[in-house]
C-alpha cells in the first residue's frame, strides 16, 4: 500500500537514484535514429531540446549524430550527472528548466525529445511551453523503454514483486496520458522496437534500485525486498545472467 510518507515531487524524487541510474537504466535502440531519419523528421541539422534530460542517456543518442541538443533537466543531482555524463560532447547545452519553463527562445527548436519523462509534466502547461518554443512544423517524440510484463515466468514474477513493494507503483501504472488532447485528435502516430538489457545480480539490483517508486534503505521493507530479490534472480537466473526485456515505444507527432 502506498506510504504517504514516502510521496515525491517528480522533479525531486530521482536525487537519490542517480548513481544507479546511470549504472543501470537502458540505453535507447539506435534503431530509432535511422526510423526518425527514413522518415524525414530527423536530420544532423536538427536543433534538439530533451526535456526531462536527466542524466543524458537519450540525449546522447542525437549528440552522437551530430545535433545540438539542449538538455532540460530540473533536478540538480541529474543535472550533474548529465553534464558529466555528456562532458565529451560540445554540442550539450545543459539547462535548469522544466517542462513548464525551459528557458529557451521561442521559435528555436526542430524537435522536443522526452525519454521516460512525459509522464511527470503538467500536460497543459507542458503544451503550451512546447509550442512556444518549436519552429513552425517542429516535432514532439516521447520516448519509453517499457518493460515487458508477461513474456516469461520470471517477468510475471517480478511484475507481482513491484505491486508488493513499489510505494505508489499502482498509482503511476494507472495514470493515463491523453496523447489525443495534447497532440490534437489523432495527430501522432506509434513505433515500437525491442530492446534488452542482460543483467547479473547487482545489475539487477541496481536497476530496481534505480526505479523512482522502490524504497530506499531507510524503508521498513527495504531488506525483506531485497531477500525477496535476490530469491527471485536465483530462481531464474541462466548461468548467472538474467534477460530483462522491453519494447521501447516512440510517439511522435504535431503539436495542434
Amino acid at each position: 500500500m502506498f506510504d504517504k510518507k514516502f510521496k515525491q515531487d517528480p522533479k525531486k524524487r530521482f536525487s537519490s537514484r542517480v548513481e544507479n541510474y546511470i549504472k543501470y537504466r537502458p540505453s535507447y535502440p539506435q534503431e530509432i535514429i535511422d526510423f526518425l531519419k527514413e522518415k524525414e523528421i530527423l536530420s544532423n541539422t536538427s536543433i534538439i531540446a530533451d526535456i526531462g534530460s536527466g542524466t543524458g542517456i537519450l540525449s546522447k543518442l542525437f549528440l552522437k549524430e551530430g545535433n545540438l541538443v539542449y538538455g532540460v533537466e530540473p533536478n540538480v543531482d541529474m543535472r550533474n550527472a548529465g553534464k558529466q555524463f555528456l562532458t565529451k560532447f560540445s554540442n550539450f547545452i545543459s539547462i535548469n528548466g522544466s517542462a513548464e519553463n525551459t528557458t529557451l527562445d521561442d521559435n528555436s527548436i526542430n524537435i522536443i525529445t522526452a525519454g521516460q519523462a512525459f509522464h511527470w509534466f503538467n500536460l497543459e502547461n507542458a503544451k503550451l511551453e512546447f509550442q512556444r518554443i518549436l519552429k513552425p512544423k517542429g516535432w514532439v517524440i516521447l520516448i519509453w523503454n517499457r518493460r515487458k510484463k508477461h513474456t516469461n515466468e520470471f517477468l510475471i514474477e517480478y511484475e507481482k514483486f513491484l505491486l508488493k513493494y513499489g510505494t505508489d507503483y499502482k498509482t503511476i501504472e494507472k495514470s493515463k496520458l491523453d496523447f489525443d488532447k495534447f497532440f490534437g485528435d489523432k495527430e501522432y502516430k506509434t513505433a515500437r522496437f525491442d530492446n534488452y538489457q542482460i543483467f547479473d545480480y547487482e545489475g539487477l539490483e541496481g536497476r530496481l534500485l534505480s526505479t523512482s517508486y522502490i524504497p530506499l534503505d531507510d524503508h521498513p521493507e527495504y531488506d525483506n525486498m531485497l531477500l525477496d530479490l535476490r530469491q527471485l534472480f536465483e530462481k531464474y537466473q541462466k548461468k548467472g545472467r538474467l534477460k530483462f526485456e522491453y519494447i521501447t515505444e516512440v510517439i511522435y507527432g504535431y503539436l495542434r
